[in-house]
């Protein structure tokens, strides 16, 4: 069995064609199959489509999220829902062409757990090409993996695969740093890519921003680490300018009296308070994330379920 999953956002015109697009591909493989759409929180009448064909299709099954919880949320949800023994991931915007669903499959049956969708030529503007390689290139720096500017959720996953990624308990969710995460054996494969049919990215400046953030502080502590070694630079800098601060007291070049205690002091407390903290916090960002505990998601209706 096979399952593919599509998280959707205000794609209420490219539905119907996502759908039929995916069934044709997927039935070069198998007739058993099933088509998970996450509605997430959108503004257009998505909800609807999605209600609609299911109807007239069993295969597809639909659930909608209760508020928008981001698209790395949405697909969680998908995978829970799903029970094929392959899971295919994949955007809705039909930049990820459902054509490449076969080759992805036979690529995996070469002995890969996991196939990734590796986009040679994007079709982006050259702001958001360059972004994405930015931002991959200092989230690879952060966290101490390698990451790749061409690889994004599209591609097949084995069972296993997803059965482990689902015990991650990690309320901030991250895909492909997930799945990179869980291991097994991985391949990539090339795939051409196309141009988004409809509307436009729903990812703001903001919205990439937050997702930077909040990826870097889940999935490393280098960030406090690097905080940690800039309080001990500054406590190193601060003792060798006492000394000079304290040779220049012995020399008689420094006449103001309490200036060369009030200077050591100053410095080595300063660079000693930052160190103290940023070890504290490192603690302390490992208690905050288990503390809260809360739904990655919330679904308030579901279709053919």
């Amino acid at each position: 069995m096979i399952s593919v999953i599509s998280p959707v956002y205000n794609a209420e015109k490219i539905i119907e064609e996502l759908v039929n697009r995916i069934s044709t591909n997927v039935q070069l493989i198998t007739s058993d199959f099933e088509i998970i759409l996450i509605e997430d929180g959108s503004k257009d009448d998505s909800w609807n489509r999605i209600v609609e064909l299911s109807l007239s299709n069993r295969k597809i099954r639909g659930a909608k999220l209760s508020r928008n919880f981001g698209q790395h949320a949405a697909i969680t949800a998908g995978l829970e829902m799903s029970k094929g023994d392959w899971v295919i991931v994949m955007d809705c915007d039909l930049q990820d062409r459902p054509e490449e669903i076969i080759n992805l499959y036979n690529e995996a049956h070469k002995g890969f757990d996991v196939v990734l969708a590796r986009r040679t030529v994007r079709y982006d503007s050259i702001i958001k090409k360059t972004t994405s390689k930015l931002f991959y290139t200092v989230f690879a720096y952060l966290t101490g993996t390698k990451q790749d500017n061409t690889v994004a959720n599209y591609g097949i996953y084995n069972r296993k695969v997803i059965d482990a990624l689902l015990s991650m308990k990690d309320v901030i969710r991250y895909f492909p740093t997930m799945i990179q995460w869980v291991g097994f054996k991985q391949g990539t494969l090339e795939v051409k890519h196309s141009e988004r049919e409809e509307g436009k990215s729903s990812y703001t400046w903001r919205k990439l921003f937050k997702l930077a953030f909040d990826n870097i502080i889940a999935f490393s502590d280098k960030p406090l680490r690097l905080t940690v070694r800039f309080g001990l630079s500054v406590s190193v800098i601060s003792f060798i300018v006492g000394i000079y601060y304290l040779l220049q007291y012995f020399k008689g070049n420094i006449e103001v009296t309490g200036y060369t205690s009030l200077i050591i002091s100053l410095w080595f407390l300063s660079g000693l308070i930052m160190f103290i903290l940023g070890i504290i916090g490192l603690y302390l960002g490992k208690v905050f994330d288990k503390v809260k505990d809360r739904p990655v998601f919330i679904i308030s209706d579901s279709t053919n379920d």
